[in-house]
């Protein structure tokens, strides 16, 4: 690596830096530089927090924690697909199906939101943050495995413009960038986002393959159909052999990547919670009034299906569009949670609920910490007792 970081330094660098052929393509030199290397940048003056912990090792945490729902993703993806044409094939082929299907989208998304990143930092004079790193890995894991290649790469462009350029870039965004693109996905192109036929690949690239009688539909369609006797079991669920979207099937997959990101540090363990403790009280409420059979639904349930689970470790713990005071942090998970479960059983037109709830306190959340922090300046102020006279 030596004798690679020399000939950078001393026949490639030379051409991008100030009065180079390339010194307008700086910036995107310095983010494949920083990419191989370390950067040698160091503070020398002044007050400054000293960690090993930046971004771009927080990033790469982030990514180990996706990989459970990747890998377990892929797998599903071949599975459900032979379950749909009643082909009995081994581990490996599902798992290389999966594979095939599912690395054009990690591409495309990457490639057409570094580009973008590239072009705004070239553009601006600005360094490119590694944040789109995670961004492009979670956006092939909450969309259907039939979404057309070229809806992901305007989806991902769109949240990449208007979800955090716009704004002034990584850390300045005030929505999660991966929802922002699967909500525009969803209601620019709902044919492509709901239905019993988009989760499985058999059903809408071959279909007359299709064992007579077989059904794609999710557990939360299922749900919102009224067909509770057609619910997978909660085996099925917890473990994720069922369809819907890439990676979020797989709770157990999911909780292993929970524990990355709780034990490392990135994860905040208060969203978690609390987004499963609003889901539990709304979910139980519910079990106590029980007008239709919706309400019936234990609890629990909702836990481990659609995009609960996938939504409380990865997307509602982001770092940038979350509550940032400790307080906050349980009013907003906990407001994720009731807010998920009012959309899937009040409104039944949109089952998933995840999406929409954790946009929705995105933009309270910066509201919620304002009140947080009024209510300690008080709470000192009256504990401070007036200079006498």
């Amino acid at each position: 690596m030596k004798a690679l970081h020399n000939l950078i330094e001393k026949k490639v660098k030379p051409h991008f830096e100030q009065d180079g052929k390339l010194s307008k393509f700086y910036r995107t030199f310095e983010a494949f530089e920083t990419f191989l290397f370390v950067q040698g940048n160091v503070t020398t003056r002044g007050s400054h927090i000293r960690d090993a912990m930046e971004m771009k090792r927080t990033m790469f945490h982030v990514l180990i924690a996706l990989i459970p729902a990747l890998l377990f993703g892929m797998w599903n993806v071949g599975y459900q697909h032979y379950q749909a044409i009643g082909m009995d094939v081994d581990f490996i082929d599902q798992f290389l199906f999966g594979l095939y299907r599912v690395l054009p989208i990690i591409i495309v998304t990457y490639a057409s939101g570094l580009l973008v990143e590239f072009l705004f930092a070239t553009i601006r004079n600005h360094e490119v943050n590694e944040g789109f790193l995670v961004t492009g890995m979670l956006l092939p894991l909450i969309v259907p495995v039939t979404i057309p290649l070229w809806m992901v790469a305007l989806a991902t462009v769109f949240a990449v413009i208007i979800g955090k350029e716009v704004f002034g870039g990584t850390g300045m965004n005030i929505l999660n960038p991966a929802l922002l693109a699967r909500a525009f996905l969803f209601f620019a192109y709902p044919a492509q986002f709901s239905g019993d036929e988009i989760w499985i690949y058999a059903q809408v690239h071959a279909p007359e393959q299709l064992v007579d009688g077989f059904s794609g539909a999710t557990s939360l369609a299922v749900l919102a159909a009224g067909n509770l006797e057609s619910m997978p079991s909660v085996m099925e669920m917890f473990l994720g052999t069922i369809p819907g979207s890439i990676g979020e099937t797989s709770t157990l997959a999911i909780l292993l990547g929970a524990f990355v990101l709780v034990a490392t540090g990135v994860g905040s363990l208060r969203i978690m919670l609390s987004v499963v403790a609003g889901g539990l009280f709304m979910g139980l409420l519910f079990n106590l009034f029980a007008v239709n059979e919706f309400m019936e639904v234990p609890a629990y349930y909702h836990l481990i299906m659609g995009g609960f689970a996938f939504g409380t470790v990865y997307m509602a713990t982001d770092p940038v569009s979350a509550s940032q005071t400790g307080t906050g942090k349980y009013i907003y998970g906990f407001l994720i949670g009731v807010i998920t479960l009012l959309i899937r059983v009040v409104n039944p037109a949109f089952p998933e609920g995840m999406m929409l709830a954790i946009l929705f306190m995105n933009v309270f959340a910066p509201l919620i910490d304002h009140y947080v922090v009024r209510a300690n300046v008080k709470r000192r102020l009256k504990r401070v007792k007036p200079a006498e006279a």
